[in-house]
């Protein structure tokens, strides 16, 4: 796994020689005093580069007030928010967490870290039971619906409507086969190609893209296609 710094620059740096033109960039609040300065710093990356599509982020313990930064985000030209259950230490289905979803319904989709079979914070079925409680909220369910948890999510998450995935941190734990028939069972129309940067680089991770058994219209599904219908892109 090669490290590279986590800069806006290197992030554009990394992807440009592969034709990439749009990133979604994004971060965590691990404590809730963050949340007010993690919006502000994504809103001002995203004034100054073009290329990148901003999601903010909440904590479940932040006391401003989930309406009032929900639509400062908006108003700040954000197109979601990010969540990290196991770095922010809760529950994705616990009772302080839903009281962020409410607001969220039908305003801002919620890119959810999802799984790790170390932790039981993101569980897949947790979170397919906030989708039953929340039929207004769109969820994206990184890493394939559950980190190593993958089998889990295949079950609990298919086919929910409003739930889309990526397939970040996930290419390089799995066989080709095994990769592309999760993204088959949870829907080629519905998994967005992602790197996880600075983690993983964008040459290594089309390399494995590459090699998944996908015919030619799956491919461009999940490279690009998804990712601008969801957004609205041209």
């Amino acid at each position: 796994m090669d490290f590279t710094a986590g800069t806006s620059e290197s992030l554009i740096a990394d992807g440009e020689p592969f034709g990439v033109q749009k990133y979604l960039v994004c971060s965590a609040a691990t404590e809730p005093e963050q949340v007010e300065h993690i919006n502000s710093f994504i809103m001002n990356e995203c004034a100054k580069h073009s290329e990148f599509i901003g999601f903010g982020t909440l904590h479940p313990d932040y006391v401003g007030g989930f309406e009032e930064e929900i639509c400062r985000c908006i108003n700040g030209g954000l197109k979601g928010i990010k969540l990290h259950p196991d770095f922010q230490k809760f529950y994705i289905d616990s009772d302080k967490a839903l009281k962020m979803y409410e607001p969220l319904q039908g305003r801002l989709p919620v890119l959810f870290h999802m799984g790790d079979a170390r932790y039981d914070y993101s569980a897949p079925e947790r979170l397919a039971r906030v989708m039953d409680m929340f039929p207004g909220l769109t969820a994206i369910a990184a890493h394939l619906g559950g980190y190593t948890t993958w089998e889990r999510a295949q079950s609990c998450l298919a086919g929910k409507k409003n739930v889309w995935y990526d397939c970040s941190s996930s290419l390089a734990m799995l066989t080709p086969d095994q990769a592309a028939e999760y993204i088959r069972n949870l829907g080629t129309d519905k998994v967005f190609f992602g790197t996880d940067f600075p983690m993983w680089n964008h040459e290594g991770e089309l390399i494995r893209f590459e090699r998944l058994p996908l015919s030619e219209n799956e491919r461009k599904a999940v490279l690009s296609e998804n990712f601008k219908r969801f957004f609205g892109l041209e």
